[in-house]
This record gives structure tokens, C-alpha cells and sequence, in this order.
């Protein structure tokens, strides 16, 4: 109902000329699935409702008038909802909050990850929530009010009393729209933002993130810093102590200049790579320190998106239908749910064949 709807929309505003009309332009859309863990997908919700928040209450009215589905009640709280000011309001709000962090959230659900461009995205992310919280707040309410206007919502006086519509107008404290919506909502919620970027990636944590770039082999090893490496190796005391340290410094210098002149290594991409390669050639005997710091490097949770899609695969696979299965099994079917993109490549019949050889059966698949 939604895609028929906005496709007359669109064909009512270019008859009228209304709409821009060009290459590339007023293709066929509708609301997107936000995923479980992605926030990128919840920005493209939002992209979504905004684009098209004429159709969805058009839709929304024909499913009241109808009358005739389950969803009766649901469509009325949603459209009473979607057409006061402070949902447009959170809708605008939230699409600028997650507007500024979708290419760190994007960047940092990369397995691929370029950390040291992560870094710098979560310095410009900083900045740029900053500068929302001093200077954009006049800029989303003339924004949110001009979509009110189009879509006939009421604009309220930023100057009248505020008063939740949950609480006791006799208790509530007396503060005005513009108190509620720039203090109580846009400068506490960049607020909790800010300060949750700052928790996830404090200075220490940073500075260790930007050591470890300068282990990466990428474009012959142009990223190393052999200070850099010394400093990430002070981060872990236990496995290195001062004499391990000028043991290190020493063999740095050699592992470089040796890793420089070997083609097997010049075209290697990621720390993981390098490890295997190390390993391949023997090599992670020879430098054995070096070989220490690239395996504390792989286990640092850095990658911490797939391990949230993990936990979130496993509430699908582990249903009410299959919540007794040991853990071998709900391992092994993770690992085929996970990695479907893998297993895609491997035909039924590779598989049957598969099953069939582990042991004598009855009957031939």
C-alpha cells in the first residue's frame, strides 16, 4: 500500500511540477527494516520516513477508514503519533546525531578495518557533535518547523509552559518548549553522545589503536614507526618486561629491513595476513618478539560489530522450536547462519555427498 501510494504522490507532483525530474531521480523507495545492531540501517529508516512522510499518513488513514484489519488500533496510536511536533522534532534530531556518526558506525563494522582512518573518524565525529551542540539547535527547529508547515502539524510557541502529557500539570515544573527541547533533549543527548564516545575511545585507548596501526604491512610496511611499536609493547607489562623491551628495540630494525626486501611481503594487506605469512616461512621463530606483539594485536576486541551480530544471530537460531540443543550443534549452526555468504558457494550435492561418506547408511541420498 505504501509503495502504490507514494508512486501516485510522485506522479500527482510531476504532473503539477512540483518534483525535479532527471536522471537518477524519484525512483521507487519504501521504509527500510532496521537491523538489529546496525545503526547505519536505523539512519536509513529515518532517511526513509522523512522522503516519504506524506505517503505514510495517507496509508496510515486508509487503514483506519478500512477498518477492516487487525492493525486498526496500531495505525491510529501511529498516526496520531507521527503528527505532533516533537515526533518530527526526534525525527529530524535523530537523523542529524546519526548523520555525523554513520561513517564511523559504517567504518568500525568493517572487517577490513583501516583502524588508523577509524581514529580519525571518531576525532571528526567528536567535533562535529560539538559544533552541533553550539551552534545547530536554531537550524533544526527552523528545519523541523518548516516540515510542520508543509504537513499541516501545529508548531507550539517555544515561549509557552511546557508540560509533559504524562505528568501532573499541578507537580510538573514550569519550563517553556524551548527549555524542553534545546536543554531537557538536544544538549543532554549530544551530551550522553559525546561522553559515550569519550568511554569507547578514551586517550589510552586511542593511543593504543594508533600504535597498532604501525604493525600493518600494507604498501610495504610504510606505516611503521619503530617508537610507535616500542610504545605498544609497554602496554602489556606481563608479556613484556624491560629486558624483553631492549630485546625488542633491537630486533625491530633487522624484522623491517628484512620485511622490506622480501617480495613474499610487500603485497600483504592486514595484520592477520602478515601472522600467516610469518608462520609460512618460518620467519615467526626468527622474530619472535614481533610475532608476540601480532598475535596480541589479533586479539584485541577491536571488531566488536560482528561479535553483537553473533549474539543476535543466535537469538534466530536458538527459537522456541530448537531451545534444547547442545552447544555443538548451536555452534555449528551459527557458523553456517554467520558466514552464509561462504557456505553459499557450496552446491547441495557437494554436501550430500558429504554426509553421505562419514558413515554406512540405509539408504543412498
Amino acid at each position: 500500500m505504501l509503495r502504490d501510494q507514494l508512486q501516485k504522490d510522485i506522479t500527482e507532483a510531476l504532473e503539477k511540477d512540483t518534483f525535479p525530474t532527471g536522471r537518477g531521480l524519484n525512483q521507487e523507495t519504501c521504509l527500510k527494516r532496521p537491523g538489529d545492531t546496525r545503526w547505519n540501517s536505523h539512519y536509513g529508516t529515518l532517511l526513509s520516513i522523512i522522503s516519504m512522510f506524506k505517503s505514510v499518513v495517507k496509508v496510515l488513514k486508509l487503514i483506519i477508514e478500512d477498518g477492516s484489519t487487525d492493525n486498526l488500533g496500531e495505525a491510529n496510536r501511529s498516526l496520531r503519533g507521527i503528527q505532533y511536533f516533537e515526533f518530527v522534532f526526534h525525527l529530524f534530531f535523530m537523523r542529524s546525531i546519526l548523520g555525523a556518526t554513520n561513517d564511523l558506525s559504517q567504518a568500525l563494522q568493517r572487517k577490513d578495518q583501516d583502524i588508523g582512518n577509524a581514529m580519525t573518524l571518531v576525532k571528526v565525529c567528536k567535533e562535529q557533535l560539538q559544533h552541533m551542540r553550539e551552534n545547530a539547535f536554531e537550524a533544526l527547529l527552523d528545519q523541523v518547523s518548516s516540515f510542520c508547515g508543509k504537513h499541516d502539524i501545529l508548531v507550539p510557541n517555544m515561549d509557552d509552559a511546557y508540560v509533559a502529557q504524562w505528568r501532573s500539570h499541578r507537580r510538573a515544573p514550569i519550563i517553556t518548549h524551548l527549555h524542553h527541547y534545546r536543554v531537557d533533549i538536544f544538549i543532554q543527548i549530544i551530551e550522553w553522545q559525546l561522553a559515550e564516545l569519550n568511554h569507547r575511545f578514551n586517550e589510552e585507548n586511542t593511543e593504543l589503536l594508533l600504535c597498532l596501526t604501525c604493525l600493518s604491512p600494507d604498501d610495504s610496511f610504510i606505516a611503521f614507526d619503530k617508537q610507535k611499536v616500542l610504545r605498544f609493547a609497554e602496554f602489556y607489562p606481563q608479556d613484556f618486561n624491560p629486558r624483553d623491551l631492549l630485546a625488542l628495540e633491537d630486533q625491530l630494525q633487522i624484522y623491517i629491513n628484512h620485511m622490506r626486501t622480501m617480495t613474499d611481503f610487500s603485497q600483504l594487506k592486514g595484520i592477520g595476513s602478515l601472522a600467516r605469512k610469518l608462520v609460512e616461512k618460518g620467519l615467526h621463530r626468527t622474530y619472535n618478539y614481533v610475532y608476540l606483539l601480532l598475535t596480541l594485536a589479533l586479539t584485541l576486541p577491536v571488531a566488536t560489530a560482528s561479535v553483537e551480530r553473533a549474539f543476535s544471530a543466535m537469538n534466530i537460531v536458538k527459537g522456541p522450536l530448537r531451545n534444547r540443543m547442545g552447544d555443538q550443534w548451536l555452534s555449528d549452526s551459527l557458523l553456517v547462519y554467520i558466514e552464509k555468504y561462504v557456505f553459499a558457494c557450496i552446491d547441495n550435492e557437494t554436501v550430500m555427498l558429504r554426509f553421505q561418506n562419514m558413515k554406512t547408511r540405509r539408504g543412498q541420498l
